[in-house]
């Protein structure tokens, strides 16, 4: 079975709260429908109400069991405001601006999440990836022992000899331009979290470049080297089991045959299910030809790294994409504990 239904399930045994900066979005309105129809939660629409209500009527979409706040005339947003100031006073921050600045649906839908009015959060399908990600990145604090925000796509193939049964993670895709070792190395580990959290498998992390094992002295080989021995490093003080591996051409992470010729061995060649991209140019590259050329589906941006799960979509995503997306970052809202039935 695909990942999002596996996920819809856990879902349904889950429920949470969904908040949609975007709530107006025609795509939105028919992902938070599905959401409702199949018993995942409640979805929390942002926005002018009577704007929303607009948009729900003339695609002929019920809004029951869903919410609708518009952030300025809502009974959260002094307290909100507060928040936010006394977040970003030392940073210049006057109270009025906070006001304003909360007026936006991105940062209203943030700070629900960072006070638990919401478990997870989708934004992004009208506004740029800076205008989304800059709210979750000013106001939610990072995950305990990582030091780097960054992002995942997920892939999910109908194809399950690829991955963790079909689904494989990629990052990072659409946050840093060009990460440091360092930062390849906590992309690597929050990438492997995400997807041992949502499959409770182990994550086979391939760090990627155009050499294998040492097979070249370049400086952005060296990169991918230095990346992978810090990440192997922070296996210990994991809770989870993780295999990382690295640096290797991506044929030999994914092919055991390939693997086997270029004497690429241990437990992630051919077998690799997380692959890290030394750059956001190779990375968001390599996702878009593979949804394009091979008809995969992509869910994301995930974000990785921070406390609290959110989810930053293109301006080109699809409902489904959205409602995927949705999935992803509910079922990381829901305690290791709760799905498997242990820590």
């Amino acid at each position: 079975m695909p990942l999002i239904p596996r996920l819809v399930e856990k879902l349904q045994r889950h429920p949470k709260r969904f908040v949609f900066p975007e709530g107006g979005d025609p795509r939105v309105l028919q992902a938070a429908r599905q959401i409702v129809t199949r018993r995942m939660g409640a979805p929390i629409l942002l926005g002018d109400r009577g704007l929303i209500k607009d948009a729900a009527a003339r695609l002929d979409i019920s809004l029951q069991g869903m919410r609708l706040i518009d952030p300025a005339r809502s009974a959260d947003f002094d307290e909100f405001s507060q928040r936010f100031y006394e977040l970003r006073k030392d940073r210049g921050l006057h109270l009025a601006e906070a006001r304003m600045i909360m007026t936006d649906p991105g940062y209203y839908a943030t700070m629900m999440l960072a006070t638990a009015q919401a478990d997870a959060l989708i934004g992004g399908a009208t506004v740029t990836a800076s205008s989304a990600l800059r709210p979750l990145f000013q106001i939610l604090p990072m995950q305990e022992g990582v030091n780097t925000a960054s992002s995942v796509m997920v892939l999910d193939f109908d194809e399950n000899k690829i991955g963790l049964d079909g689904a494989l993670f990629l990052g990072d895709c659409g946050v840093i331009p060009d990460p440091t070792a360092e930062q390849l190395a906590d992309i690597a580990i929050t990438a492997a979290r995400i997807a041992h959290h949502l499959t409770n498998d182990t994550p086979r992390v391939a760090l990627l470049s155009y050499s294998s094992h040492g097979s070249s002295s370049h400086p952005s080989v060296l990169k991918m080297r230095a990346a992978t021995e810090l990440a192997r490093a922070k296996i210990p003080e994991q809770k989870f089991p993780i295999e990382i591996d690295g640096e290797m051409q991506v044929d030999a992470a994914l092919d055991p045959r390939t693997a086997e010729m270029k004497k690429v061995g241990g437990g992630v060649g051919g077998r690799a299910n997380v692959l890290i991209f030394p750059d956001l140019n190779s990375g968001n590259i390599a996702f878009k030809l593979i949804q394009v050329l091979a008809g995969a589906n992509a869910f994301g941006q995930i974000v990785t790294g921070l406390s609290r799960p959110a989810a930053e979509i293109s301006r080109g995503s699809s409902a489904h994409d959205v409602f995927g997306a949705a999935a992803i970052v509910g079922v990381q809202a829901i305690s290791h504990n709760l799905l498997y039935g242990h820590d």
